[in-house]
């Protein structure tokens, strides 16, 4: 088993978890500010985005994920800002951040869609990195499983959880999520191929798919209606991003990405 703590300041203890969110957090921002600059986005806009937003997105993943064990921290209300108690929920930090990202856009008079378009690629590898704080957690993962030979021995190991070798959910996400980057890549700057917003959109679509595919194999989500939770809003991201291609798609005065 691989520890959690990755060192030690002193009395402080240095995570895993950490250092994924805060890597993944800062390859975002570089991927951002190097696009940002065909859009006409100044590299302190991002910055001054980036301080404002990630404090503010980090408290929505809190209360996103309290909210859903309301049982729970309605009893213990103490325990509601201990965010090394329980974690975050992704999905929370994305709407707040958007939230953000929108109000600060505006009052910048930057295009928000623009803003949108060159932040989901660094977002997508974000992801893929953060995910990998669970597995030093050893968390988030799926239902046990006989063996997992397939894997090499490091995460084979540390998925031995409870007596028996768990579902890796957390790798199938960050691959799939790796593989969206690399498709973003690939395409976005194809002559004519994307229009405006369409890299958002994708976004949607293709996270919204791997997460509810994902989200299945837990076994420590919240359940609503025979789904759980976040599958239910992975269908509304994957509705929401096809809608909008839709829309983009049958107008014709749309700019293109370029």
């Amino acid at each position: 088993m691989i520890n959690p703590i990755a060192f030690q300041l002193g009395p402080f203890s240095v995570r895993w978890y950490a250092i994924c969110i805060v890597s993944g957090l800062l390859l975002a921002v570089y991927l951002a500010m190097r696009e940002g600059a065909r859009k006409n986005i100044s590299s302190d806009d991002i910055l001054d985005f980036i301080l404002i937003a990630f404090p503010i997105a980090i408290i929505g993943a809190r209360l996103y994920y309290v909210i859903f064990q309301w049982d729970y921290y309605s009893k213990h209300l103490g325990d509601i800002i201990a965010i090394w108690n329980g974690g975050i929920a992704i999905y929370g930090g994305l709407l707040t951040g958007a939230l953000v990202l929108y109000v600060f856009s505006r009052s910048r008079f930057i295009s928000p869609i623009d803003f949108l378009d060159i932040a989901a690629p660094g977002v997508m590898i974000a992801q893929a990195m953060g995910r990998w704080g669970n597995f030093f957690n050893q968390e988030a993962y799926g239902k046990a499983v006989s063996s997992l030979n397939y894997l090499p021995s490091f995460i084979k190991n540390q998925m031995f959880i409870e007596g028996a070798y768990r579902i890796p959910t957390f790798l199938y996400e960050s691959v799939w999520n790796l593989i969206g980057f690399a498709i973003i890549l690939a395409v976005r700057h194809r002559p004519g191929f994307l229009k405006q917003g369409e890299i958002t959109f994708f976004y949607l679509i293709w996270y919204g798919c791997g997460r509810f595919v994902v989200e299945g194999m837990r076994t420590d989500s919240l359940m609503l209606a025979g789904l759980r939770v976040s599958q239910w809003l992975s269908v509304v991201l994957v509705i929401t991003g096809l809608a909008l291609l839709i829309y983009r798609r049958r107008q014709k005065q749309t700019p293109n990405y370029l």
